[in-house]
């Protein structure tokens, strides 16, 4: 017995590597010629043995379709908590300041301030025409709703979109996914944000709401344009697997120009190069994805969740 293994207990301590093939191939020989010469540590080879193929048969649990509504909630509690930590810190005020600062905000928040000063002056133009109507007619439309009241819930929600916050722009994705089925400037408006938002968290919950809405053809063309704008492989692959549920074709070609990028994850580069395959040999007719506001979800799945939020 060479000093590598100098008793029965150290070579049954290697008896897992010896399984998994770990160990270098000098103290291989010197373990068969150990296991030959005795039973103890046989038997005990064998134990093990019959343990590992056991748990090579054990099914893997499939994830819950509580997974990513419960890792949400958790992360806008965490972040909630670390804002109210750092809230009078010179680095969080630094911070706010840089995030105020940002191009793409400043160029949405002029957006949105181009829209709010539009719906105040249809708001200004319809209470004009109201008050030269006569009394008959005030008292008729009493009972109507103010067109106001929509515009400033719709300008709301967008500047709520905007929020340098993370944590308040899942909260208004979540929001807007109820508005957008009937509102064009809502639903630009999440496509800005899965297209803009710095933040991957907040781009896959927008992803999520827009899934649900996948039945409107403007809807579907818009997250086939969407590929060509993502750089973080959890929305990349996740925008594959959706594209794959909704058979869309029209997606190849921007798939295959995601092929092209030279720091492209190789995960996803797999995942795409099977998606554009199953695309390209599918003869069936889409079929609308399931609405969000079933019990089902979309089969696809951005993996664990890694990314850190930007506030």
């Amino acid at each position: 017995m060479e000093a590598r293994f100098r008793n029965c207990e150290e070579v049954q301590q290697e008896l897992m590597d010896w399984l998994a093939g770990e160990l270098p191939e000098t103290d291989k020989q010197t373990m068969a010629a150990h296991l030959a010469q005795c039973p103890g540590c046989q038997h005990e080879l064998d134990s093990l043995q019959q343990l590992w193929t056991s748990m090579g048969a054990l099914p893997v649990p499939a994830p819950s379709e509580e997974l990513r509504p419960n890792f949400y909630a958790m992360l806008a509690d965490f972040k909630a908590e670390e804002q109210r930590r750092q809230r009078w810190s010179v680095a969080g005020l630094l911070q706010r300041l840089r995030e105020w600062w940002q191009p793409a905000f400043a160029q949405r928040l002029a957006y949105s301030a181009v829209l709010l000063l539009v719906g105040l002056g249809i708001g200004y133009g319809l209470k004009g025409r109201e008050t030269g109507t006569g009394t008959d007619e005030s008292l008729a439309r009493l009972d109507t709703p103010a067109p106001t009241e929509a515009t400033a819930q719709q300008v709301g929600l967008i500047s709520r979109l905007n929020n340098p916050s993370a944590v308040q722009r899942l909260q208004a994705v979540s929001d807007a996914e109820e508005v957008a089925p009937t509102n064009e400037r809502v639903l630009a408006a999440l496509f800005s944000t899965l297209n803009q938002d710095p933040n991957v968290n907040v781009r896959l919950a927008t992803l999520d709401a827009l899934a649900g809405l996948a039945d409107d053809p403007t809807v579907r063309l818009g997250l086939v344009r969407s590929l060509a704008y993502q750089e973080s492989p959890l929305v990349q692959s996740a925008l594959a697997d959706l594209m794959v549920q909704l058979q869309e074709r029209r997606s190849v070609r921007p798939l295959r120009k995601l092929l092209q990028q030279d720091n492209l994850n190789e995960q996803v580069k797999n995942k795409i190069e099977q998606s554009i395959q199953t695309l390209s040999h599918e003869r069936a007719p889409a079929a609308p994805p399931t609405s969000s506001k079933s019990n089902e979800t979309l089969p696809y799945n951005s993996g664990t969740l890694a990314a850190s939020v930007a506030t």
